[in-house]
Parts: C-alpha cells; sequence; structure tokens
C-alpha cells in the first residue's frame, strides 16, 4: 500500500519513468516488461483534494462523500451492516419470544431476514413466473432478491461491494491480511480459473433443480411447515453451530484473510449470478487509451485481479463496480464509468445514489403494495415453534417432508 501511494504522489507530480527508476523500488521491473510509465501532462494531472482545508466537519463529510468514491462505499457499506445487525438483533428478540412459548413479550419477525433465504427467493421468483402469485410465506425475499439483481444489470454487480454484508467481511479480513503479512496471497491462473468455476457449478446445480420443479412442487416446498420455518432454522444452524461447520467457518475465514475475497471469488453462487447479470450492464469502466500513462494503478487496486490497465472497457464477471480503480487513477478523465466509450462519465456519488437508490425502490414499492409482511400470524407462529423438534421441519436431502392440511 505505501508503494502505491508512492507511486501515486510521483504520477501526480508529472513524474516520468526515469524518475521513478530512481524514486521507488520495483521500477525495473517495468522495464523489464517492456511497460513505460509516461509523464503526465500538467492539464491532465488530477488534483489532491486536501479535506482538511474545510474547518466545519460536516461540509468535511458531504465534500469527501462527493468526491472520495472509497469513503462513499465505506459509508454504505457499514451502513449496510448496521441495518443487518438491527434485523439480525430483532429476530434473535422474535426467535426468543417463539421459544419461550409464547410467555416472554412479543417482538415481531423483521421480514428484512428473507433476504438470507436466496433459494427459497428463487424457488418464489419461478412461482411467480409460472402462476402469477407473490407468495405471501416470504414476500420480502423475493423483491430483496429482484432488486439485488436489477442493481447488476444495470450497474455491474455493484451489490457485492456496496451492500453485501458477507462482501463486506470478506474485504476486512483480506485487508486485515495485508495489514497483518503485507501482502495477500496470489492464486496462478492455472489454478484461479478452475477455482473460479466452482460458483458457477454450484448455480448451475440450483438453478437446474429448481427449473425441474412443478408449479405444484414449488408450492408444495413454499407453503411447507419446512419453508415458514426456514429463517428460524438458520438461526439455529449459527446458534448452535456443530463442530464441523465451525470448523469450515474458520478455515474460510483464515483463507479469506490470505487470499482477496476467497468466498466471493470461488464460492458464492450468488455472486456467480450476479456476475452474470452485470454482463447486461450498460455501465462499465472505461479507460481512455490515449491520455492513459500505462502506471497499471489502476490494476494493483482492483481487489478482483482484472488487468484495467490492458483493456478498454472492462467486460469481466469479476468487476463489483468498487471504483477503487478509478480512485486511484492519477490521470484526469482516463479511467471512468461510463455507457460507452466515449460518453460522459458517471461521478462515483452518482452511481452511488443509484445502487442505493434502485434497491430502495424496489424494496419499497413491495412494501407499499402489500407484499413486504408474510401472512403468517402470531398463534401460528406459537404453534410451529413449539413443533419444531418435529420430522415435518427436517430436510432430508431436498425433499420435504410429507405434511398434511393440518401441519
Amino acid at each position: 500500500m505505501r508503494y502505491h501511494e508512492e507511486l501515486t504522489d510521483v504520477l501526480r507530480r508529472g513524474g516520468d519513468g526515469r524518475s521513478l527508476q530512481n524514486t521507488l523500488p520495483g521500477a525495473s521491473e517495468s522495464r523489464a516488461t517492456g511497460r513505460v510509465v509516461k509523464k503526465i501532462p500538467p492539464e491532465l494531472r488530477r488534483k489532491r483534494i486536501r479535506y482538511s482545508l474545510e474547518p466545519l466537519w460536516y461540509r468535511r463529510v458531504l465534500w469527501r462523500l462527493k468526491q472520495d468514491s472509497q469513503f462513499l462505499r465505506s459509508t454504505v457499506q457499514f451502513s449496510f451492516v448496521l441495518l443487518c445487525v438491527w434485523i439480525g438483533i430483532e429476530f434473535h428478540e422474535f426467535v426468543q419470544w417463539g421459544m419461550s412459548g409464547g410467555t416472554g413479550e412479543y417482538a415481531g419477525r423483521p421480514p428484512g431476514v428473507e433476504g438470507f433465504l436466496p433459494i427459497s427467493a428463487l424457488m418464489s421468483l419461478k412461482y411467480w413466473w409460472g402462476t402469477g402469485i407473490i407468495n405471501d410465506v416470504h414476500p420480502s425475499g423475493l423483491f430483496i432478491f429482484l432488486g439485488i439483481v436489477t442493481v447488476s444489470v444495470l450497474l455491474k454487480k455493484a451489490f457485492c461491494s456496496w451492500f453485501c454484508p458477507i462482501g463486506t467481511l470478506s474485504e476486512s479480513l483480506w485487508m486485515l491480511g495485508q495489514k497483518l503479512f503485507k501482502r495477500n496471497l496470489s492464486i496462478p491462473r492455472w489454478l484461479d480459473y478452475p477455482l473460479r468455476s466452482i460458483k458457477y457449478i454450484l448455480l448451475l446445480f440450483f438453478i437446474w433443480s429448481i427449473w425441474q420443479m412443478t408449479s405444484g412442487d414449488l408450492a408444495a416446498f413454499i407453503y411447507s411447515p419446512y419453508n415458514k420455518m426456514a429463517d428460524v432454522k438458520m438461526y439455529q444452524f449459527f446458534a448452535e453451530v456443530s463442530s464441523f461447520a465451525l470448523g469450515t467457518l474458520v478455515v474460510l475465514i483464515l483463507l479469506s484473510v490470505a487470499i482477496k475475497n476467497f468466498w466471493c471469488r470461488f464460492l458464492c453462487p450468488y455472486g456467480a449470478l450476479l456476475g452474470i447479470a452485470g454482463w447486461f450492464s450498460p455501465l462499465k469502466i472505461t479507460r481512455n487509451q490515449r491520455t492513459c500513462i500505462d502506471c497499471a494503478l489502476c490494476t494493483k487496486a482492483c481487489p478482483a485481479a482484472i488487468k484495467v490497465h490492458k483493456v478498454g472497457r472492462v467486460w469481466s464477471d469479476e468487476c463489483t463496480s468498487c471504483l477503487a480503480c478509478v480512485e486511484v487513477c492519477p490521470v484526469r478523465s482516463t479511467l471512468d464509468v461510463r455507457v460507452t466509450q466515449n460518453s460522459r462519465p458517471i461521478p462515483g456519488w452518482v452511481l452511488g445514489t443509484l445502487v442505493t437508490g434502485v434497491f430502495v425502490a424496489i424494496t419499497g414499492l413491495a412494501l407499499l403494495a402489500g407484499h413486504w409482511h408474510n401472512q403468517i400470524g402470531k398463534e401460528e407462529y406459537q404453534r410451529r415453534f413449539q413443533q419444531l423438534g418435529t420430522p415435518i421441519y427436517q430436510h432430508h436431502r431436498g425433499q420435504v417432508p410429507r405434511y398434511g392440511p393440518n401441519d
């Protein structure tokens, strides 16, 4: 990271390839590869903004939110994490009420918890497509899913780097690895491609499995006792985690510290789906090859290891529109988010507003249309909590247990 900062300083002062070789370590590597870092024309140098010059703290924060895409993104990430923590606390209180047999103080179930049931949401989507019915078991999960996919179609898979709490945790872990070990491990290309295919194999498995289900099969699952309590079962999985599951989580955390975005890059089927949706996005990171000085800072900054400095437009399914590459570019109007190669650039604050606005608009419409809260009443939840240990609430190899009309 220090090397990046020193290199950026030299480039913004107009340093050429020779000054870089005399000033910074590793400059000989550029000569060996035949890449020459060009001098920045004075009129194209990006000015460094000194936010500390603003005496009023709130104006300083607003100024930075508008000008610093990474500060804005971190603010959005932190806000969404707080929202998820709030939902988690409310859901914990709801479960505690249910486990008490209804004797404790009643706490309502937060609908936002359905965002952590993506398989149920995918089933709900196919059921809606085939029957025109929006199920009332996990309705908010369907619209959270639609909001996430819509964001990806319009803005690449920006949800992963701006909103996703797992993505935020993954980013924090590899940053911790950089601080502890001064670097992250690099996966060789011959191994990277096979590992990245795992998340697509998982995605295809889920899509194929759901595609085979008829509307009757989907209804049987969606309205089953198991699915009605799937969020509670998920809570129990983490609250009463087995030694095997805990060991798996620890291994994933350690790998995420050592390797950038290990879970997101190699294992997350949700990310695979959003990467495919992102191919249709009109907005892409665009490089002006005429003014580019070939410093490769953008490639070094990219957490997805995309060779940004070698392409005109970034089409990669791994791009999450995090704007780290755009923020580090030292040349004005050289690396931006654009609709086309020659269209006007989209500022970072506009992209952040669009990511937030599209997601909030779709979930907000669901709330206004009455498709946010489920229709499971307090009395039914009391009964189901008491029966939670019975076979009808178990899930055996993808098969829903047989249940009767009173279940």
